[in-house]
């Protein structure tokens, strides 16, 4: 059926199981996981962030339980699967909902369930959207003599798409929970269910009525269902890596967990790297995050400290309609990945932290936007920042990072008084360094103590510890970097260290003093 793989196109777009094997595109085999859920349970629900490859997992199910054998020639389901039986599939997909006035949801849900009775050569049915699935499902298993599969992508879209309206988002969530709740009440005609989305509503707020779904987000053995593993990579797209530099690839997209050993690709990233051959934040700009930033301001959270949060699993579950802890924001969405996973006595902890470049410094780069304002020339002071690390001109860098202060409009200082404690210069900093690309690290740990901020970039390293100008200003903090030894870990590799001290004022809103040394 398939062409030899150096034939084969990159599927990009492409969610549709069916098109990708029948259009000869490359596939990274995700059955071996399939199988797996198959046999360990019935009821499922897995998070991942957008374009992560949920849709596709979510029509492999489909095609396999319908029993299209010959799309899985060559894959490891194709010799483990009894393709004796037939399962009738209802699949419904929020996916291109737009559920914002009222009425939406349910003309939508309505027309999906109209086209499955189609599909299914069955009459449509009267009632309300709840009883009519209730009645599509005792109708298949009854026609068919199999039980139900029933499939949900993307159940959390028509929630979040009004979450800026919270009347809309609770309204629907409702509706939803109401839905839900039919897949348990017909518990005896279901064989299999699984729900995809990209965050995690709290059980008690949509799922109580299905409380019985199990949840494989954070399981170790399922890290890998969706995204490409390094393997992956070699076994699959061999040729098409050919001219691109590994380490390259790895830093820039590399570095997705949810709490298992192995780390993965976002699959839109490498596709596209693959199809263009250029290094960009290419799943980055599919959507603006404009709802994450906004939280962020909101709740006034440290940028520098992003890169390094611990939760614990039920914060990292804490989402729901006006009520959403940013590190779960962060971590359903994309933004912040597992780095480490701690099993204590009273659950899981995990430490969480940027997955590769891509996000670290497009992330960055969004709120350094939104902070200034649209008139920033933030592509030109970027690269002028660029060309002073790589000189070492701290001279140079001074007066681009008090051009960028300067750049703060005035009413927002009215409205932050973070604005008078270093942690706000910190941040700004922090987004700056990391808007470029450069490795930074802030509250990194020295002999004793630990350095503000640290930068690496360039063959350079730059350590900086600040203070307020009533606390000893520019001297103070060179005195502090010295005496703690906060550059002792990055001497011996042959790149010069410079010692940056910086006096801030509140009043002034910007650098007063700078002193730098270099050894």
């Amino acid at each position: 059926m398939l062409a030899h793989q150096a034939m084969r196109r990159l599927p990009i777009g492409v969610q549709s199981f069916r098109k990708l094997r029948e259009d000869d595109c490359h596939y990274v085999d995700k059955t071996g996981f399939v199988l797996q859920l198959v046999r360990e349970g019935t009821h499922y629900f897995l998070s991942r962030p957008r374009r992560f490859g949920k849709s596709l997992l979510v029509n492999t199910l489909k095609e396999l339980f319908e029993g299209n054998r010959e799309l899985f020639d060559g894959l490891e389901a194709e010799r483990r699967w009894d393709w004796s039986v037939r399962h009738p599939v209802v699949r419904l997909s929020f996916g291109g909902v737009h559920a914002k006035l009222a009425g939406d949801l349910e003309a939508d849900i309505s027309e999906q369930l109209r086209a499955v009775e189609g599909g299914h050569g069955l009459t449509q049915a009267d009632g309300t959207v709840r009883g009519r699935f209730r009645n599509l499902i005792r109708r298949l298993h009854s026609g068919s003599g199999q039980r139900v599969v029933v499939l949900v992508d993307e159940y959390d879209k028509p929630i979040l798409d009004a979450m800026d309206e919270p009347a809309i988002a609770r309204a629907n969530r409702e509706y939803l929970r109401g839905l839900y709740s039919v897949i348990k009440d017909c518990d005896d005609h279901v064989r299999f269910c699984f729900l995809t989305g990209v965050s995690k509503f709290s059980k008690v707020s949509l799922f109580s009525g299905l409380n019985n779904l199990r949840d494989i987000t954070l399981s170790p053995r399922y890290s890998s269902i969706c995204g490409y593993a390094e393997s992956d990579l070699d076994s699959v797209f061999a040729r098409e890596l050919e001219g691109l530099d590994r380490d390259r690839i790895r830093d820039w997209y590399n570095g997705y967990s949810w709490g298992g050993a192995e780390r993965v690709y976002n699959p839109f990233d490498v596709l596209l790297l693959l199809a263009d051959r250029e290094f960009k934040p290419w799943w980055y700009e599919t959507g603006t995050p404009t709802f994450l930033i906004e939280r962020l301001a909101e709740e006034a959270v440290p940028w520098e400290l992003l890169d390094g949060l611990s939760a614990s699993e039920q914060l990292l579950s804490a989402f729901d309609v006006g009520r959403v802890a940013p590190e779960a924001l962060l971590f359903q969405t994309g933004y912040l990945t597992v780095l480490e996973r701690e099993d204590l006595e009273d659950g899981a902890s995990y430490r969480l932290g940027y997955p590769n470049r891509e996000v670290r410094q497009s992330l960055n780069r969004s709120l350094l936007d939104d902070l200034l304002g649209a008139g920033w020339k933030t592509d030109r002071d970027r690269k002028h920042l660029i060309q002073a690390m790589k000189a070492g001109d701290t001279a140079g860098m001074k007066e681009l990072l008090r051009a960028l202060l300067a750049g703060i409009p005035h009413q927002w200082h009215g409205r932050n008084p973070m604005a008078e404690h270093e942690g706000f210069y910190a941040s700004v900093l922090y987004a700056h360094f990391s808007a470029t690309g450069a490795e930074v690290r802030a509250e990194e740990s020295g002999s004793v103590g630990r350095a503000d901020l640290c930068v690496r970039a360039f063959g350079r390293v730059y350590v900086f510890e600040f203070k307020m100008r009533e606390r000893g200003g520019a001297a103070a903090a060179m005195s502090q970097l010295k005496a703690r030894g906060y550059a002792d870990r990055y001497r011996g590799r042959g790149e010069p260290i410079h010692l940056v001290g910086v006096e801030f004022s509140a009043e002034a809103r910007n650098v007063t003093s700078f002193e730098t040394e270099t050894i």
